[in-house]
């Protein structure tokens, strides 16, 4: 009784001190017996408490401390209100937008303490509990919330994932300077011929709509495994080919396989990474899958003149078993939540079933009969291949939505745009005037890597920066005082630095190539094509994740699927073109299309981006039935 009633004279203190602090505290400034237990009974739910207020007490400010007590005085409402459970922050993660970052409220001391104190700890989930193929064999454990995982461990994901990525392109230019030789050991066409790079790109368009499909179900972890251990089966069927029907279609399969990574790298990166950090993640992912093509000459070049053309192959089957024993044993499952496919199904026939039985002259029958369980049983099958199978080609009906349609576009133009010049590179070069050989022809792919390379290192941090930027100049923040983003803000200066910079390198390539000037020339153009087209390349794929966050692996398949696509029929038609227009008219056509196609982009999204991203959601729910 003495403790109860000191508890209620340090609670009529409480109340003098708020009323002499100003008016409006005073208010709600009662501490009840009531509201003290349900402090008590609320407290295991909530004890991720509000990480200001903790990381500044004691408190120096007058304001402070009234924070701090209103409160505590309503712990068993605010704290639910204000604080949603473990389960809700992961899917307003997940569903929503506008990812956060902890931004200055009062003052900056007191911003930087709140983003060090709200780092959540990562609770490892035990070994018999993961989630993936093979899981217990993973030396980095799989987590509860993929982005508590320390920033060594976010980067050495990273990088597996950017490697895995490498191997889908690198198999597609591996061949480039052995071409002429493969045309010799099956005495065959040049046409026929370059259909094994055609196709090898068409595979890798069309596959990606099912791994990022079966990605949602099985998880991240099982399909980079499946797929790389079919990659590297497929390579060594490659490798003893006989005729070059076998040749094609072993290719065919090992780019299919190798592009799962096309779909999923990037939900992986956006599993690990927050908004805030994602541009340079993103970017240094796409180092692999930029590099593969570029530097695969160079290793194919060399292994063609000493080895044979099928030593490349071999190459491939083992850099993916490589592959295959790196993720085996270092890439944990990073999928938040997987569609139970089957449940769903079963649930879906269900609802079917009973709803003819329903219509029935007999309501009253209560048990299920043979003839409605066989119907059950049928439907839930059939369910369960639709959406595996056939779902997945809805993917296309995505580009009804503006943004994205856009963003796949300026992706397509730019990607194309580098397999027509790595097509003019290997031809232009091995003849008059050049004469090159297999090696020095795979060397002058290099500047390309340079530019890819350096505008990854920095135009990440860049695009990072302008993201920030761009919110707090717009005051955009939410009740707890952090950055709103929105995916349209990463169109901006770096936009345009990348819209004019490629299309004007490529042009010069042309001109340069087509006069036979100085290797140097050609060089430098191709340098600053990788520098911009690395911009769009990065800020596109970011963007479609942040505009499609519930499906970011959908929004990046389908970016992989229109512009693989594109990319095929632009192998294709490369090599006529340069006969009939040269090298000159060629890129001077190309570089116009991408100089418009980058403006009116641009234009595009910063006029109604924000538009269509608020109305996005409910039209995407509507038409998907997401």
């Amino acid at each position: 009784m003495a403790q109860d009633h000191e508890k209620d004279q340090d609670s009529d203190e409480v109340d003098r001190e708020l009323e002499k602090a100003g008016p409006g505290t005073a208010n709600s400034s009662s501490f009840s017996s009531s509201s003290r237990q349900d402090e008590r009974q609320s407290s295991g739910l909530t004890k991720e408490t509000d990480a200001a207020a903790t990381s500044a007490a004691p408190c120096a400010h007058s304001g402070d401390v009234l924070d701090m007590l209103h409160y505590s005085r309503r712990p068993s409402q605010q704290s639910r209100a204000s604080r949603p459970s473990e389960d809700t922050q992961r899917t307003v993660s997940d569903a929503g937008h506008d990812h956060q970052v902890a931004t200055p409220h009062r003052s900056r001391s007191r911003a930087a303490s709140s983003t060090r104190s709200t780092r959540r700890r990562a609770v490892q989930v035990p070994r018999s509990a993961r989630r993936g193929l093979f899981a217990k064999l993973s030396v980095i454990a799989e987590v509860e919330e993929p982005y508590s995982y320390s920033n060594s461990m976010k980067w050495t994901v990273t990088f597996i994932v950017a490697m895995a990525g490498a191997a889908a392109p690198m198999g597609s230019s591996l061949v480039l300077p052995a071409l002429g030789d493969i045309e010799d050991e099956f005495n065959t066409g040049a046409t026929v011929v370059n259909l094994s790079v055609a196709l090898y790109m068409l595979a890798m368009s069309i596959f990606p709509l099912w791994w990022s499909s079966f990605s949602e179900t099985l998880g991240r972890r099982t399909i980079y495994l499946v797929s790389f251990a079919l990659f590297a089966i497929f390579n060594v069927l490659c490798a003893v080919s006989v005729n070059i029907a076998m040749f094609i279609v072993m290719r065919c399969l090992s780019g299919g396989a190798a592009a799962s990574v096309q779909a999923v790298g990037a939900g992986t990166i956006s599993d690990v990474w927050e908004v805030k950090e994602r541009g340079r993640a993103m970017s240094i992912f796409y180092l692999g899958p930029l590099c593969g093509p570029l530097l695969s000459p160079i290793i194919g070049g060399a292994l063609a003149q000493s080895l044979g053309w099928r030593s490349a192959q071999w190459f491939l089957a083992i850099f993916g078993a490589c592959l295959c024993t790196m993720i085996l044993f270092c890439l944990p499952e990073t999928l938040r939540r997987r569609r139970p496919i089957a449940a769903r199904a079963e649930e879906e026939a269900v609802v079917e079933v009973n709803g003819e039985a329903e219509k029935t002259t007999r309501p009253d029958l209560a048990r299920t009969t043979t003839n409605k369980s066989v119907q059950v049983k049928t439907r839930k099958y059939w369910a369960m291949f639709r959406r595996a199978f056939i779902d997945p080609l809805r993917i296309v009906l995505y580009l009804q939505f503006p943004a994205v349609a856009i963003s796949v576009y300026y992706a397509t133009v730019t990607f194309t745009s580098l397999y027509i010049l790595n097509i003019s590179v290997q031809e232009t070069f091995s003849g008059s005037p050049y004469n090159y050989n297999s090696i020095i022809i795979g060397l002058l792919y290099l500047p390309n890597s340079a530019g890819y390379f350096l505008s990854s290192i920095f135009g990440g941090k860049w695009v990072d920066r302008i993201m920030i930027r761009e919110a707090t100049k717009a005051s955009r923040y939410d009740d707890d005082g952090k950055l709103i983003f929105h995916p349209e803000d990463r169109m901006k200066e770096n936009a345009w630095l990348g819209a004019l910079v490629w299309p004007a390198a490529i042009i010069t390539y042309g001109w340069t190539a087509d006069y036979g000037v100085s290797i140097a020339g050609p060089m430098i153009a191709n340098f600053f094509f990788g520098v911009g087209s690395m911009i769009i390349f990065a800020m596109v794929t970011t963007m479609l994740t942040e505009f499609m966050p519930r499906k970011a692996s959908n929004g990046v398949a389908l970016n992989n699927f229109v512009r693989n696509i594109f990319s095929c029929i632009g192998i294709i038609v490369t090599s006529p073109l340069i006969g009939a227009l040269g090298n000159g008219w060629l890129f001077t056509i190309v570089g116009l299309v991408a100089l418009v196609s980058g403006c009116a982009s641009i234009w595009a999204m910063k006029r109604f981006g924000d538009h269509w991203r608020v109305t996005m959601d409910e039209r995407m729910e509507k038409a998907m039935g997401d």
